[in-house]
């Protein structure tokens, strides 16, 4: 047995075996040097923030990331329940444009609701000013922890409603048939059938619910939330501390690994499957009268807090700002943000096709593996990935010094350490995980029967891959690359801190402009965003509809 284990080992090694492992090595490396650098000496600095700071730090993140997992998962999990079983007015609708709050970064939406709800802001002056009526600013103050859970819920429950919806809609109607003839009311089959089965696929959406809400700096950077992010960005531009903002990072990955072993504890080992080949999807309800009212109202509601209002809010002040903004400053910061998202976007597709095409072909477990350490960076905060991506272009120069000089005699120290080359391979690492997902999603449609079929009349896996995979997983690559370009497009973090000099995103200057008081000049950036978003959202529905007929 481990003599064929070996020879297929070996048979394995091809151009696909070692262009993979060169790929997770690269990805693996930042974060390994973060963890092995965790051990340096402590200075003044980290005694000072362990004996001040880390508690707050600790209790900020855990009491925001758990709340906003928890509420985004009742929202999400009850809108899955709602528009699964449910049919009533605008549910067509509802149905995908519940999805839209994804399109509208958390940071945008923090602003946004900050400058709705001051007391300059629309609510407030159309009270005072029409109705003559005075709030209290307390009831009124988002800029705060409460404030914070309330955009992550509002903004990220999408992920939980996505993945719950998917579920639901495939399950068999017999479960909820048996439970109406054994006399249980709608909520009790909610409660003891729908959540039991569907207990997978919540924890699975919460569970990216917080490892966001892990990641974000703009939130709690406005509202002014010390949390790791914050801190870490604090410890390395304020104090110059890199060692301590490595502790901070390594602290945080921890809180990450502890996320993701409670999602295995929580998923448990109990499994539904059907009993019976003849199982019916879920056949829909049509509510009326009190029903369908609630039923519009409540989704509505959701969609509107989430995207409507926001969105229009943003429109309103590009309206009244856009001749200060437009310019051919404005053309760049476009420009740098679409070639940015492009040119990483297809470089983190054609890398996962290598990958996921190596662990699709190969018949090792090791080989199998590669697919699954690419979640490492998905699930890991961008500031995390920064410091890590950070010293090791800094320790590459270092190498590389005695070839620059031979190149140009008075040339800087740093030369990779300053360029876009490595914040793209930071988008590498953050985002390849998406991409791996989607591709191998496309190969599993697809099967082996086809490349299995090309290999017997004597084309070698390369030629097999584009002349016959190439072609039927286009879909999935499309899909892939458009979830990946979104994603970079609203990356913020891991722009902010390792952009070259004076080079800005419409991402980077939307938060810049809202921690500069400047509100209403940051709206057409973040209209941009929005709209690039919602167009790649609804074309990857378009692609997922389309492959499913």
């Amino acid at each position: 047995m481990r003599v064929l284990e070996i020879k297929r080992l070996y048979t394995s090694v091809n151009i696909w075996g070692v262009l993979s492992w060169v790929f997770v090595l690269l990805i693996l490396l930042p974060n390994a040097n973060i963890l092995v650098n965790v051990f340096s000496e402590p200075n003044e600095n980290w005694d000072h923030i362990k004996e001040y700071l880390l508690r707050q730090y600790i209790s900020n993140t855990v009491l925001v990331t758990s709340l906003s997992g928890l509420f985004a998962a009742v929202i999400g999990t009850s809108l899955a329940w709602v528009v699964s079983v449910y049919d009533f007015p605008l549910r067509g609708f509802l149905k995908w444009g519940l999805v839209l709050p994804l399109a509208i970064p958390p940071y945008i939406a923090a602003y946004t609701y900050n400058g709705m709800l001051n007391y300059t802001g629309v609510l407030q002056t159309f009270l005072r000013n029409s109705l003559n009526i005075y709030i209290d600013q307390r009831y009124v103050d988002i800029m705060s922890l409460q404030g914070a859970v309330f955009i992550f819920t509002l903004f990220l429950y999408p992920y939980v409603y996505t993945i719950t919806k998917a579920f639901l809609e495939k399950q068999s109607s017999s479960l909820i048939e048996n439970a109406r003839v054994l006399g249980r009311s709608p909520l009790e089959v909610f409660l003891f059938v729908i959540l039991p089965v569907s207990r997978a696929a919540i924890v699975g959406g919460t569970t990216l619910v917080m490892l966001e809400v892990l990641n974000d700096y703009g939130v709690v950077k406005y509202f002014g939330i010390t949390t790791f992010s914050t801190a870490i960005f604090q410890t390395w531009f304020g104090m110059g501390d890199v060692d301590s903002a490595i502790k901070l990072a390594a602290m945080l990955m921890l809180l990450v690994f502890a996320i993701t072993m409670s999602e295995r504890a929580l998923r448990g080992r109990r499994r539904f499957s059907y009993t019976t080949t003849k199982a019916r999807p879920i056949s829909r309800i049509r509510l009326k009268g009190l029903g369908a009212v609630l039923a519009s109202g409540y989704t509505f509601m959701i969609f509107s807090l989430g995207f409507l209002i926001p969105t229009l809010q943003l429109i309103h002040w590009a309206l009244q700002t856009y001749r200060r903004v437009l310019g051919l400053k404005f053309l760049e910061l476009t420009l740098n943000s679409l070639l940015m998202a492009l040119g990483s976007a297809a470089l983190i597709v054609c890398m996962a096709v290598v990958i996921a095409n190596y662990s699709r072909i190969s018949e090792t477990v090791i080989a199998r593996t590669n697919a699954r350490v690419t979640i490492v960076g998905y699930s890991i905060p961008g500031a995390v990935i920064a410091i890590g991506v950070i010293v090791v272009f800094v320790a590459l120069d270092n190498h590389l010094y005695w070839l620059y000089r031979l190149i140009d005699p008075d040339t800087p120290k740093l030369v990779l350490t300053t360029s876009l080359v490595m914040l793209m391979f930071a988008y590498t690492i953050r985002f390849i995980a998406i991409a791996v997902n989607s591709v191998e999603s496309g190969f599993e449609k697809v099967g082996k029967k086809f490349f299995e079929a090309s290999r017997t009349l004597g084309m070698n896996v390369t030629r097999t891959f584009f002349k016959v995979d190439l072609r039927m997983i286009q879909p999935a690559l499309l899909s892939g690359f458009l979830l990946v370009f979104v994603d970079i497009m609203k990356e913020l973090p891991l722009t902010l801190i390792l952009r070259p000099f004076n080079f800005d995103t419409l991402a980077t200057k939307s938060f810049q402009y809202a921690h500069d008081e400047m509100i209403h000049e940051a709206a057409i950036s973040s209209l941009i965003i929005i709209l690039v978003s919602f167009a790649s959202i609804y074309f990857f529905h378009r692609v997922a509809d389309k492959e499913e007929r």
